[in-house]
Formats: structure tokens, sequence, C-alpha cells
């Protein structure tokens, strides 16, 4: 085991930019107002203490933060040990290809879509003919990128909608996820969803243990890189100021910009129900015991968008939205413990 973590640490320092390093270093002083010194020898101790990557130091603002504290975040390299823990990537290729998700997820997924590797041209087109939006995606790639919503009526015809589609190289279309009228009002570009975080324990009872809310920004028909907060796993609330997308920009927002919706307070619709969905998700693919499912509201109940099996470390420890500057490793070590991050 110490002979593997060496092997993967030594691995990330060959691929690490050292320009990257210094600029983190630079950004931690001119925000703690710390010298650059103890910045840069006060990462490092962080990075053997806490298996932290180096942008782990900006995002979770450590330098007001104590040895206690700092020890129970969920870190770069802790996140890694996670998720080879609980997942058997055996099972990867069901989250990580889009095609696959929605065949094996399709009661969850609340549209219809269609796998361009088996379509034929008249699939396609007759898909086309019944529809006035149509959202795109590739097969293998995460973070919204690549993905297009695109307007039947921008095209000629169904054959060269069939064009483009295999053109751009996209795995499948779907139906574009209509917002519940609450969240459309907020901002209506995008699928706004929430990231429901589960863990599947020793006796296979699964457990949501996380929510952050996640809205699109600046005209964007995806919401990663938009903006996000925790939800109250009670109630539905939203309980913090949100972050910026960039979680290593000192961003953070009351209201959205672009409703001036008041976002702290707010009560978001169907929330059991999308908490249900998730644990009842979860237990589908058991091998993969850690999920991030994003799921959208639609004006009739959740629908699952997608289920992340490398999730973020980050958005749920951020600056501001965690309380005593607690992380996420006791809530974890509850549900998981024997898992040993130490």
């Amino acid at each position: 085991m110490e002979k593997n973590k060496f092997q993967y640490y030594l691995r990330v320092f060959r691929q690490a930019s050292f320009g990257k390093f210094f600029k983190v270093v630079n950004t931690a002083s001119e925000r703690s107002g710390k010298s650059k010194a103890f910045c840069f020898f006060d990462i490092l101790r962080c990075m053997k203490r806490y298996q932290a990557g180096y942008n782990d130091y900006v995002i979770f603002e450590w330098w007001d933060l104590n040895h206690e504290q700092r020890d129970t975040y969920m870190t770069r390299f802790r996140s890694k040990k996670f998720i080879m823990f609980m997942n058997d990537h055996s099972y990867s290729h069901y989250f990580d290809n889009k095609n696959e998700f929605n065949v094996r997820f399709k009661k969850y997924i609340g549209r219809e879509s269609l796998d361009i590797a088996t379509a034929t041209d008249e699939d396609i087109e007759e898909f086309f003919k019944k529809r006035e939006k149509i959202f795109a995606k590739m097969k293998d790639l995460s973070c919204g990128i690549g993905c297009e919503k695109l307007e039947t009526k921008d095209f000629e015809s169904s054959q060269a909608f069939t064009a483009y589609i295999k053109e751009k190289g996209f795995a499948t279309i779907e139906d574009v996820i209509e917002n519940h009228p609450d969240i459309a009002a907020i901002y209506p570009f995008s699928a706004n969803c929430f990231r429901v975080i589960t863990l599947i324990d020793a006796k296979g009872e699964a457990h949501a243990i996380y929510a952050v809310f996640k809205m699109g920004i600046n005209g964007r028909v995806v919401d990663n890189y938009g903006l996000h907060g925790p939800i109250n796993l009670e109630t539905g609330e939203f309980m913090f100021p949100a972050h910026s997308g960039d979680t290593t920009a000192d961003i953070q927002y009351t209201e959205h910009p672009y409703s001036h919706t008041p976002l702290i307070g707010m009560v978001l619709p169907y929330w059991r129900e999308v908490i249900e969905m998730a644990k009842e998700a979860a237990l589908e693919i058991p091998q993969m015991r850690y999920v991030g499912w994003d799921i959208a509201v639609t004006p009739t109940g959740p629908a699952i968008i997608e289920g992340n099996n490398y999730c973020a470390h980050d958005f749920w420890q951020l600056p501001g939205q965690t309380p005593g500057g607690i992380g996420i490793m006791p809530t974890i070590e509850k549900i998981i413990p024997e898992f040993k991050y130490k």
C-alpha cells in the first residue's frame, strides 16, 4: 500500500506544474496576508500531513484553520483513495458513458433518449421530427463539455440534423429537461440541478450524506462552472451564500446575478422525492458505493441527469459553507468506519 501511495504521489509530482504551484503560493499569501515563505512551507506541510493537493490550500482557505480542523477535510488524495476503496471500477462504464447510463437508469431519467451508435438514420430523423428542442451529449466527457442544446427550427431538414449529429460525434440525443417553474424563475437557460452524494454502507444501506444545488450563469446551457451552495438534507433549504463554480476563486453570491433571486433560505420543490430517488438509484449498481447524482426537478418531479463515480472533493467543504471549519470526513467515518484515510 505504501509503495502504491508513493508511486501515485510520484506520478502527480511529475505531472505537476511548478508554475501553478507558485501561483497558488502567491494567491494564498495575497488572500491570507501571510508571507510567501510561510504559505510555501505550510502548503507542503498540508500535502504531507493531510494528503492535500496544493490547490486545496486555497480552496479551503486553510491558513485560517488549525490542525484538528484541517484533518477533517476530504482532500485531493484522500478523495482518490476513497473512490478506489468504495467503487468497483469494472462497473464504472455505466456512469462514464452517457448512452449506457441512459439505458441502465431509464426509470429515473424522466426523458426519452437515443443512442447514436445503435440508432438508424430513420430513428434519428423520427426523433427530430417530434421535438422543437433536443439536447446532445458526448459519450464520455464530463462537466458539460461538448453538450449542445439544439432547436430543430435551425436545421433545414431532418437529414441535415442527422448529418450534424454524426459529424460532431455526439453519443446521445435527449429530450431537453424542463425546470420546475420555481427553479426556472431563478435561471431559465440550463437544467439547474441538485448534486446529491450517496454512500452504501457495509450492510448495503444507501445514505444521502450531502447535497448542493447548482445553477447556470451567464447564458450557459449547463450548470457546470455556474454557482452552487449546500442544501439542508432535512428541509431542502438553501443554507449559505453560493460559491462560484471555480472553487479556487474567492467569489460568493447571496442572490443569483441573472434573476436577483435571494438564495439563502429558499426552499426548493420536491426535495424529499429528490433524496429518495438518489438513494433508490444508488442501489441499482451496489458495487459502486460512492456516487454523486445530478438530479433536476421538472414540473412533475425529479429526474436524474447523470451519476458521477468521480465526485469532486471540494464543493462540500467550502469557506462560508462549512460551519466550524469541520470538513466531511467525520460524516463519512460514521457511515464507512472501515475506511482508513490517515
